[in-house]
């Protein structure tokens, strides 16, 4: 596929509609009929590597070279990043005022519109916004105020009540219904979770909060509020376009419709094979139904995928055909061929893991970057084995999870301090910053913030606190008070003399205390690029860093392979792509029986984990395998590519823990190079790996817990 025009077609004010025309021709014939058509709805089933992103780009160009004034344009996307990449292009492709186009994700978008309009349902601009974390203390402290787990039973820890609160707004359902459904087991507790949910929304109000489903909830509410304040908001949007529609929930969904009301210009872009987020409460009915809701809807199929060979295509398209409910369509290459995709048998785990790790350095050592080589599976726990495996023979690895770097204790600590400069009737922030001082606990930090919310100004009450807490909190009614009244400070000068107060405390809890120190650098540098501290925090709640400054400081100093779960690889790719524990019963997972909804979207897990491939693909199984939740023996391979032919997946099976591969079904050679066809390749385990070093393998700081 051509790249992106890196010079504008047109300067401003020159003949854009020309223009427009011209950089059309950069597109195939699909991917130009979406461009072009902007006038009512249209759904686009854009397939696996087959330029959704450069059809979005091209059509953001396109409306804006036509005439259409680009603050009417609302690009919405999953990630921030994804759609100043989108608005980046587009201004390269024409010129400065796509620059302008709205573009965010769902929540930021919501949380911006409620800043600007939600007094007219009871929410203040400067509410505050709970992560997740936080939105489970505040939970975790209503369970303990109404005095549930104390009934010689246990009751739901907070991170189950969340879930089950926050599944029940996503899917549109009633709390009792998502109990039969996926909690039955918890049926007992129907009546004392509905409590807790009616407690949270309360608290939430009262205190100017809101979670992150309350960014969408909440939005929805105003858009329903009044046909006045529908018009008003709709009118600053003329032209929609959803990015990723098979992951929208119904929330996400119904505030796509309340926005397009008044014109159902709405472009909803995705692709129902790759809808795999339902544990997130992602809908697949949204973009299967989509004609449905908007009646004249126009339909384009992207089916030429500009990324994988010939023979990975085949195998995905050869999984999909069996999927209960799809759009009719199959991937097409534009690649010439390449190797052909195998699936290995293995005798045991241990086999698998070797086996993966030999042909891993094999490829190393040929010249594929090991950044190029991905090893995805289903679960977490099914890369233990690999990872010993890999540590032993120094393979430097990362595995997609762990924690975040706003989910670092140091970093909400100091985020607690300024969100309270924001928000000084936030619960959640008096709790962790009280309980940072020595001989405060939870409780002497819960009559505290009580104390402090019974006054008309918090400020002037923690400066005036009495006796029995003063003493203890001397420090902190010297800092904060003035802090929050001073004028005209900026994010980074606030969090510069916000850190100042904290380090003390950093040295005091934290044996690693440097090493975190460099992080609050990042925050500092973070807080740089905003005058106001209200953005400052939104960004930080809802555009959190990917990384922590350790974990950047080892992506970059070496070579790096990739571990990562299925979910968390979609929308990237790989030269080398390994798929391990393709086993029924693990993949798919045993818990999809039964259901053919969850079967489906198993199938649909397997096509995203092959279409990550470019250019090899290996699929393993280990046999023999006992499954302590059904109590069976595992030793199929994966129904989703078991009965893929031979000629498209070649079957291989490894013979023992120190013997050759063989081609299963082939009169091949035993020892040949599986997935190579007759040319070099990587070697066959015919003989035991090499020995791993005598340092006894990678660095510590490689090894990441998964946060899956």
């Amino acid at each position: 596929m051509k790249p992106f025009r890196l010079t504008p077609m047109t300067p401003q004010g020159g003949n854009s509609a020309a223009a427009g025309e011209a950089l059309l021709a950069e597109l195939n014939l699909a991917q130009g009929e979406a461009a072009r058509t902007t006038e009512g709805p249209l759904l686009v089933v854009a397939g696996a590597g087959t330029g959704k992103t450069r059809t979005l780009t091209y059509r953001t160009a396109w409306l804006v070279a036509q005439g259409v004034a680009p603050e009417s344009i609302l690009l919405l996307t999953f990630t921030r990043r994804s759609a100043q990449e989108m608005c980046r292009r587009a201004a390269l492709l024409l010129d400065a005022r796509c620059d302008r186009v709205q573009g965010g994700t769902f929540h930021a978008i919501g949380c911006g519109l409620l800043r600007q309009y939600g007094q007219a349902i009871g929410l203040e601009p400067g509410f505050t916004i709970l992560d997740r974390p936080d939105a489970e203390d505040v939970v975790g402290m209503l369970r303990g105020d109404l005095g549930l787990g104390d009934k010689g039973r246990l009751f739901p820890k907070k991170k189950t009540v969340l879930d089950i609160i926050s599944k029940s707004i996503n899917r549109g359902v009633a709390i009792e219904e998502l109990l039969v459904s996926d909690y039955p087991h918890l049926l007992e507790h129907g009546d004392d979770l509905l409590k807790v949910a009616a407690a949270y929304r309360m608290v939430k109000r009262q205190r100017q909060m809101v979670d992150y489903d309350d960014l969408l909830t909440r939005m929805v509410e105003l858009l329903e509020s009044g046909p006045e304040m529908q018009r008003r908001i709709g009118a600053r949007y003329r032209y929609i376009m959803v990015d990723e529609y098979q992951d929208t929930n119904r929330v996400q969904a119904r505030m796509v419709r309340l926005l397009a009301a008044e014109h159902d210009n709405v472009m909803a872009v995705g692709d129902d094979a790759q809808s795999i987020y339902r544990f997130r409460g992602a809908c697949f009915r949204n973009i299967m139904d989509f004609a449905r809701e908007y009646p004249g809807t126009r339909q384009v199929m992207l089916t030429e995928n500009y990324r994988s060979t010939p023979q990975v295509l085949a195998v995905a398209n050869q999984v999909m055909a069996g999927a209960l409910e799809r759009y009719d369509k199959d991937l097409a290459p534009t690649r010439a061929a390449g190797d052909a995709p195998a699936l290995i048998r293995a005798p045991t785990e241990n086999m698998q893991s070797r086996f993966v790790c030999q042909q891993i350095r094999d490829l190393h050592e040929e010249g594929t970057p090991l950044g190029e080589i991905a090893v995805l599976f289903r679960s977490a726990y099914h890369t233990f084995d690999l990872e010993v495996e890999l540590a032993r023979h120094g393979l430097p690895f990362i595995k997609r999870g762990g924690l975040k770097f706003m989910e670092t204790a140091h970093i909400k600590d100091v985020v607690a301090y300024l969100r309270l400069l924001e928000n000084p009737r936030d619960p959640i922030s008096w709790s962790r910053v009280l309980r940072l001082h020595p001989g405060i606990g939870e409780v002497t930090a819960r009559g505290i913030f009580e104390h402090l919310f019974g006054t008309d100004d918090p400020w002037t009450a923690l400066a005036g606190l009495p006796a029995k807490w003063a003493g203890k909190l001397e420090a902190l009614g010297q800092f904060l008070p003035p802090l929050a009244r001073a004028a005209g400070a900026t994010p980074q000068s606030l969090t510069e003399r916000v850190i100042e107060y904290y380090l003390p405390q950093l040295v005091a809890h934290y044996d690693d205390h440097p090493k975190r120190a460099r992080d609050m650098e990042q925050l500092v540098a973070l807080g740089a690029r905003y005058q106001q501290l209200g953005p400052f925090l939104t960004d930080l709640a809802l555009e959190p860093p990917e990384a922590t400054m350790a974990d950047a400081d080892r992506l970059e100093e070496r070579d790096t392979l990739v571990l990562s779960t299925i979910h968390s690889a979609k929308g990237l790719e790989w030269n080398a792509v390994f798929v391990i524990w393709a086993v029924d019963g693990r993949f798919p997972s045993a818990y999809a029986e039964g259901s053919a909804e969850e079967m489906d979207e198993e199938r649909r897990l397997m096509y995203v984990a092959i279409t990550r491939a470019r250019d090899r693909l290996v699929i393993t199984y280990p046999v023999g395998v006992y499954e302590r939740a059904t109590g069976l023996i595992l030793s199929r391979p994966s129904r989703f590519v078991e009965d893929v032919p031979a000629a498209l997946l070649e079957p291989w099976a490894l013979s023992d823990d120190r013997g050759p591969v063989e081609r299963g079904g082939s009169g091949r050679a035993a020892g040949s190079s599986p997935g190579r066809g007759s040319g070099g390749g990587p070697k066959a385990l015919s003989e035991p790996l090499p020995e791993a070093d005598a340092d006894g393998g990678i660095d510590a700081y490689f090894r990441q817990d998964s946060g899956w």
